[in-house]
């Protein structure tokens, strides 16, 4: 009786467990292993394909197209991850004392993060095309239209900062969260001893939230690097001028679709986006590790 009693018991966890295991394995885990699958093979959208080992990841090397993704995918992280990280943590600074009005910034600061993608992406493209306010105001500055939108640079630059804009509220929210835990003693501290607004910055506020700022480093950067909807809709399915503002998910979604997709050769690129990201994460929290105490 006693050994049905504990055997019970150890097994009532995995009970409750078993519907979000049996739902994370249908959805998460099964996926994943057949894109591991399938990218060593020649597979179709309409045929299973067969082993063919590692040539698509050779193909891979030999495909203009793929390096032009994974450098615009790389641009990406080393250019928005440093503003996501500093400019958010700027942001609670400025709304985190009680003064008259700061509910209203907060709400709105946060209003880009709860508004849907494609909505947003829609607004900046109608901002920035050749007839729109931006280029409208160009005009009546008499400094000419500048092409946002048919520019490959331009129109990468354009979708990183529609992607840090839109980003900026969600990441305050949480450095407001940590900025809480700040004991006010120690910057009344640092200010009896002399210190300014920016040493107390550097000395107090930004030790005591490092772990917020590595943390919002480490989903920025891999979200940045998978970024797909904000150059999609602003490049189009095309990737920009010649694909060349295609970025790696781009390529997957563009290679691995339709009747004629090459789902093996998509499956190899999704890997190298997981294995990428995976390396991100690893190389945030080494540096976090370093630095610490």
């Amino acid at each position: 009786m006693a050994g049905r009693i504990r055997t019970h018991r150890a097994a009532s966890p995995w009970l409750f467990l078993l519907p979000g295991l049996a739902v994370t394995a249908a959805f998460t885990l099964y996926p994943f292993l057949s894109t591991v699958g399938k990218a060593f093979t020649d597979a179709r959208t309409l045929t299973p394909g067969h082993w063919t080992g590692l040539a698509n990841f050779r193909a891979m090397l030999e495909d203009e197209q793929f390096w032009v993704a994974l450098r615009n995918s790389g641009l990406y992280v080393l250019l928005v991850v440093p503003f996501t990280v500093l400019l958010p943590l700027l942001l609670a600074l400025l709304v985190e004392k009680q003064l008259p009005g700061v509910t209203f910034f907060r709400s709105a600061f946060y209003t880009p993060v709860v508004a849907s993608v494609v909505v947003v992406s829609l607004i900046w493209v109608w901002m920035l095309d050749d007839r729109g306010l931006v280029n409208g105001i160009l005009r009546a500055l008499d400094t000419g239209p500048v092409d946002f939108l048919g520019d490959e640079w331009l129109l990468l630059l354009s979708a990183m900062a529609l992607t840090v804009w839109k980003g900026l509220g969600y990441y305050m929210v949480v450095y407001l969260a940590a900025l809480g835990n700040v004991p006010r003693e120690l910057h009344e501290a640092a200010a009896v001893d002399g210190a300014g607004a920016l040493r107390r910055f550097t000395s107090v506020t930004v030790p005591a939230v490092r772990s917020t700022m590595v943390l919002v480093g480490a989903l920025s950067s891999v979200s940045a690097f998978k970024v797909f909807s904000e150059v999609f809709l602003m490049a189009g399915p095309s990737g920009g001028p010649a694909g060349q503002d295609t970025t790696l998910v781009m390529l997957v979604q563009r290679t691995g679709t339709g009747l004629g997709g090459r789902v093996g050769y998509a499956s190899a690129v999704s890997l190298v986006v997981f294995a990428v990201t995976l390396l991100l994460m690893l190389l945030v929290l080494r540096a976090d590790r370093k630095e610490a105490p």
